[in-house]
């Protein structure tokens, strides 16, 4: 039992390893200048930017307006769901959205694909901003959240949850269309060129 499970943990870990070698990797490259907890919410902020927009950039554009079913968001608006969170939440701990920026009509307002993966690329950016600007004094600030209250760490905690559930969801919307995602693309053509290897006698 416990070489069936090493043998799994190794496995995976393999593939983790080719995801990250594929894209960057800030748990191995660090986030300069930003330490401590804002450092590990940046790390997973920057690798659920380069996923979301992988992502993006491999569903074609005639895909954009599908949708699983009359009332659920297309694949346009759940992009540009993330992308109005990530502008418009960030305020909570200090960083305002971009001037005239409009968080109610934002998630319908394209469904261009390059329009959207502009905007899922600036609103990242932003993000990253937002966290690397925020002094560590400030993550225990309370303030009014849902009826109760949270503090600015909670605020960062929830924005990244959101985000990778979000993301886990467009993944669901490119799967159904056929589409891999390039990341696991990526660990596959690993996985063979491994397999392709002479053996070690």
């Amino acid at each position: 039992m416990r070489r069936i499970l090493a043998a799994t943990f190794l496995l995976a870990m393999a593939f983790v390893s080719a995801n990250l070698t594929a894209q960057i990797n800030p748990y191995k490259d660090g986030t300069p200048g930003v330490t401590g907890y804002r450092s590990e919410v940046l790390a997973e902020v920057i690798v659920q930017q380069d996923k979301f927009v992988r992502l993006a950039d491999a569903i074609p554009a005639e895909k954009y307006t599908w949708r699983p079913a009359e009332g659920v968001r297309s694949v346009a608006e759940v992009f540009l769901h993330v992308a109005t969170a990530n502008y418009n939440l960030y305020k909570l701990v200090g960083t305002p959205p971009p001037a005239g920026f409009d968080v109610k009509t934002f998630e319908k307002s394209t469904t261009d694909k390059t329009k959207v993966v502009a905007a899922l690329k600036d609103s990242f950016e932003h993000a990253r901003k937002a966290i690397t600007a925020m002094p560590d004094a400030d993550l225990e600030k309370s303030l009014d959240w849902f009826g109760g209250k949270n503090t600015e760490r909670g605020i960062l905690l929830f924005i990244v949850r959101h985000a990778a559930e979000h993301l886990g969801q467009s993944i669901a919307y490119a799967r159904v269309n056929g589409i891999v995602p390039p990341w696991t693309e990526d660990a596959q053509k690993e996985q063979k060129k491994e397999a392709a290897k002479p053996k070690q006698k």
